[in-house]
C-alpha cells in the first residue's frame, strides 16, 4: 500500500520525464515519443557543437531505442536541409558513416529515416527553396561514402 501511495505521488508531481527515470528505472522504449524526438534532436545539436562523434554515438545507446533511430537519421538529413553551410553536412554524413559502420543504426532504419525525409520534402521545400538540390547533394555523398544504397539513392526526389 505505501508502495502505491509513493507512486501515486510521483505521478502527480509534475516534472520530467527524467525524474520518473531516476525512480522508477524506466527503460527507452517505455519513454513518450515526443521525449525521445527531443532527445535526439539535442543529441544532433550538440554533436553539431562539439563534433564529438564518440559521444553523440553514446548518448544514442543511453536512449536504448534501437527500433527508432531511423528518427535521428530523419532529424540529421531535415537538420542538414534546414542549415546553412558546409559544415553541417560533413558533420552529418560522418556521424551517418561512423552509425552505420558500428551497427547502431541499421540499413532498414537508414532506409525508413531517408524515406521519412522524401515523402516529406513537398512541405519542407516550403519552409526551405533549396531543399531538392541540398537532398540531392546529400544523397550523393552519402552514396559516395558507403551509407545508403543504390536504390535508396535513385529513389531520391528530383526536382
Amino acid at each position: 500500500r505505501a508502495a502505491l501511495d509513493r507512486a501515486a505521488v510521483l505521478l502527480r508531481i509534475k516534472r520530467d520525464v527524467n525524474r520518473l527515470d531516476n525512480v522508477w528505472g524506466v527503460g527507452g522504449g517505455q519513454r513518450p515519443v515526443k521525449h525521445l524526438v527531443k532527445e535526439m534532436n539535442l543529441l544532433l545539436r550538440e554533436y553539431l557543437l562539439s563534433g564529438e562523434v564518440s559521444e553523440a554515438e553514446h548518448c544514442l545507446r543511453e536512449l536504448e531505442v534501437p527500433h527508432f533511430h531511423h528518427e535521428l537519421v530523419y532529424e540529421a538529413v531535415v537538420m542538414v536541409l534546414e542549415g546553412s553551410g558546409e559544415g553541417p553536412v560533413a558533420m552529418m554524413v560522418t556521424l551517418l558513416k561512423v552509425l552505420w559502420e558500428t551497427g547502431l543504426v541499421t540499413l532498414d532504419q537508414m532506409n525508413r529515416g531517408f524515406q521519412r525525409v522524401y515523402e516529406e520534402l513537398g512541405d519542407i521545400s516550403l519552409d526551405v527553396p533549396l531543399a531538392h538540390s541540398l537532398l540531392e547533394r546529400l544523397v550523393e555523398l552519402c552514396f559516395d561514402r558507403g551509407i545508403i544504397t543504390k536504390a535508396l539513392r535513385d529513389a531520391c526526389p528530383a526536382r
